[in-house]
């Protein structure tokens, strides 16, 4: 039976166990040994903003170490850098990377499914050109923030596929770069078209890039031979609210939206939408859904006392909303309340 179909107690226990396999396999000897080795040879620092699809892992997709890319998730991959808080929290982490001497590739994505529209991104209503569009708007907000020179920070407009995995990458001269339709290239070949591509990317940052690009074609061939069934049916049981949700890519499972809006009231009635449309629908059990909050913090201390403040009160603010504007689908919430250190990725249960 599928996790998605299972009695509400029994996905929870499912989900804290995935959490506690993601910690494990982070603090491992071996996976803390591969990431130094990662950062040494590639140290360009790399930052995602993406849709809160499970199906958009970068990491896994591109054969490279968890904790070396830094995600900021959202519902539909939706963000405004003039949001106080997005703006703040993107802003402290590139600045922290370039004190540390290393440059910062940004890749502002989207998603969409070649075989079936409805397997796109539902955030923007499996319109890819509108999300293509969105996605032009945040790179000119990082260039006015970081500046469009490109010496430090390299914003990339990269499309994920989600059929097969592959990215597409849009170069500065309106040309794509679509690894899912390469065949036989040579990395001499797949170097000459990322120069093409971007001709003012500096060569640290192009060795990195081409590293991920090489990483992507072999994920590639390896879900080509799997033939893996695709999902195209939502089964969403839980919202999460808040950042800290890097073990969470299972499809069709969470709608994850990030800290980072203003108005945060109208994802999450959009998400609690959702949740109760699948309920109906019969497509997930009508015995209950989750609403998870998380905070991340760096230091103990205050930092950590900040953000078990910080969680108790998305939960709080979520739960209210969710009352207000469903408050049938309000009696079948649980929650969960959590903090994570950035360290260790440790996720700490406070209720």
């Amino acid at each position: 039976m599928k996790i998605q179909n299972r009695p509400i107690d029994e996905r929870i226990d499912w989900l804290l166990e995935l959490a506690r396999r993601h910690t494990a396999d982070f603090r491992s000897p071996d996976a803390c040994l591969a990431r130094a080795h990662y950062s040494a040879r590639h140290p360009t620092a790399l930052v995602v903003l993406k849709c809160m699809d499970g199906r958009i892992n970068i990491p896994i997709v591109t054969n490279t170490p968890p904790g070396i890319i830094q995600s900021f998730r959202n519902l539909g991959g939706i963000f405004d850098l003039g949001w106080p808080h997005l703006g703040e929290v993107l802003a402290n982490h590139v600045q922290h990377k370039i004190a540390e001497g290393r440059r910062v590739l940004i890749l502002i994505t989207y998603h969409f499914s070649r075989g079936d529209n409805k397997r796109g991104c539902a955030g923007f209503n499996y319109n890819t050109a509108a999300a293509i569009e969105h996605t032009r708007g945040i790179k000119q907000q990082i260039e006015q923030i970081f500046g469009s020179d490109h010496t430090t920070v390299f914003p990339i407009i990269c499309g994920f596929e989600t059929d097969e995995d592959a990215l597409l990458l849009h170069g500065s001269n309106d040309a794509i770069l679509d690894l899912g339709k390469l065949t036989d290239q040579t990395s001499v070949e797949l170097n000459q078209q990322l120069t093409g591509l971007y001709p003012d990317l500096p060569r640290q940052m192009h060795t990195d890039l081409f590293r991920l690009l090489q990483g992507n074609l072999q994920w590639i061939t390896e879900v080509r031979n799997s033939k893996r069934q695709l999902e195209i049916e939502h089964k969403e049981w839980m919202i999460c609210l808040g950042r800290g949700f890097d073990f969470l890519h299972t499809p069709n499972i969470a709608l994850i939206i990030g800290p980072y809006s203003p108005d945060l009231a109208d994802p999450i009635h959009k998400a609690a939408g959702i949740i109760e449309a699948n309920m109906q629908k019969g497509r997930i059990p009508d015995d209950g859904f989750l609403l998870f909050t998380s905070a991340p913090y760096a230091e103990i201390g205050v930092d950590r006392a900040r953000a078990e403040l910080k969680s108790r009160f998305l939960s709080r603010y979520a739960a209210e909303v969710i009352r207000d504007s469903f408050p049938l689908l309000a009696k079948r919430m649980r929650t969960k309340t959590a903090v994570l250190s950035w360290h260790s990725r440790e996720l700490d249960m406070l209720d």
